[in-house]
């Protein structure tokens, strides 16, 4: 497959799955950064974008969407960067105003958000300038309702957050509350197949060329369309990852306790798996570190994590995914554990 060229001016931290990749604007007049990762990876985020800037201030920061993954580290580049301008999709104003960490489900989900400030919000249907290059500000529902992707008809580059990665999209979380999203990810879907770009950054994961071989979306959303059980086995599951990737080291009996009380679990429990009992083995001490053999392999090592007899077996035992056996020599993902010296992948402009 053909290497992405990127835009002049425009760098990728391609950052893991605990926090969503960062793209940073060199060129033009201002900086730009689109998405800022989760707050435990705050320091290593705010060093990344200084090893680009240098001296110069960062002027705006926009986020896709407000998920702590993508606007966890809001606070920290405000604090760093007093003047800057950050912009946040429609829709979610209110909250961030009077900041309700509940509404905003960073309480629910069971993972961390420092409050934040924003300037302005973004218009879907408008252009914005990024850099030296306008670009399109699109809505892009399913994933998250207020989600937005952008798009940059020139070189035909699209940021897609989570509304289409090279492996599938992010889970579907109106779809566990009890709405009907399926059909706003195939409209997304169908937006971006009528966009036709040539490079897609995505969220998470590598950037990659947007090419009918590489896409299995459609595949997998027809299967959640006809399975939602599946989807919501996969989405119990991709919480607990996110989770045991951010504590890296917690007793199961402690973990156990966590997903037990954490709304969203309950709330995918109640809808999709009520008749079956929720226990865990024995408190065990886990370990996990996100590794990578190559750039489309990843997977979790899991010491001594093993769970019987509950709704959550089946999530916990996913994170057995591609399991490294050498423990003491452990491959990092690059940043995605966020442990120190380890650095991200950078992508820049190729001439």
């Amino acid at each position: 497959m053909p290497t992405p060229i990127l835009p002049a001016g425009l760098h990728v931290f391609e950052r893991g799955w605990l926090s969503a990749n960062n793209i940073l604007f060199t060129d033009g007049d201002e900086t730009l950064m689109v998405d800022s990762g989760y707050c435990t990876h705050a320091p290593q985020t705010l060093s990344l974008v200084e090893s680009i800037l240098g001296e110069r201030p960062l002027d705006t920061l926009v986020n896709t969407h407000l998920h702590s993954d993508h606007c966890g580290g809001n606070a920290v580049l405000q604090a760093r960067y007093p003047d800057l301008v950050t912009l946040i999709p429609p829709g979610q104003a209110s909250l961030v105003t009077r900041w309700d960490p509940v509404a905003l489900t960073y309480l629910p989900t069971g993972q961390l958000c420092p409050r934040f400030k924003f300037s302005q919000t973004l218009r879907p249907g408008t252009q914005m300038r990024f850099g030296a290059s306008d670009w399109q500000v699109l809505a892009a529902a399913g994933h998250d309702p207020h989600s937005l992707v952008f798009f940059e008809p020139i070189s035909k580059t699209l940021i897609s957050a989570d509304a289409l990665w090279e492996n599938g999209f992010g889970v579907v979380f109106p779809e566990l509350e009890g709405l009907d999203a399926f059909a706003e990810v195939a409209a997304t879907l169908e937006m971006i197949g009528h966009l036709n770009p040539k490079v897609v950054i995505p969220g998470h994961g590598r950037v990659f060329m947007y090419t009918p071989e590489v896409l299995c979306a459609y595949e997998r959303l027809d299967s959640f369309v006809k399975n939602p059980l599946k989807h919501a086995r996969h989405a119990a599951k991709v919480l607990l990852k996110f989770k045991l990737l951010e504590l890296q080291r917690q007793s199961l009996d402690e973990f156990a306790q966590w997903a037990e009380a954490t709304p969203y679990f309950i709330q995918i429990r109640e809808k999709f798996f009520a008749d079956v009992a929720v226990r865990m083995d024995r408190a065990i001490v886990c370990r996990v570190s996100c590794c990578r053999r190559s750039q489309k392999r990843w997977g979790v090592h899991s010491e001594c994590l093993s769970c019987t007899g509950s709704w959550i077996k089946s999530a916990a035992r996913h994170t057995h995914h591609q399991v490294f056996r050498q423990p003491l020599k452990l491959v990092v993902s690059l940043s995605c554990s966020g442990w120190e010296g380890v650095v991200p992948t950078c992508y820049g402009h190729q001439a």
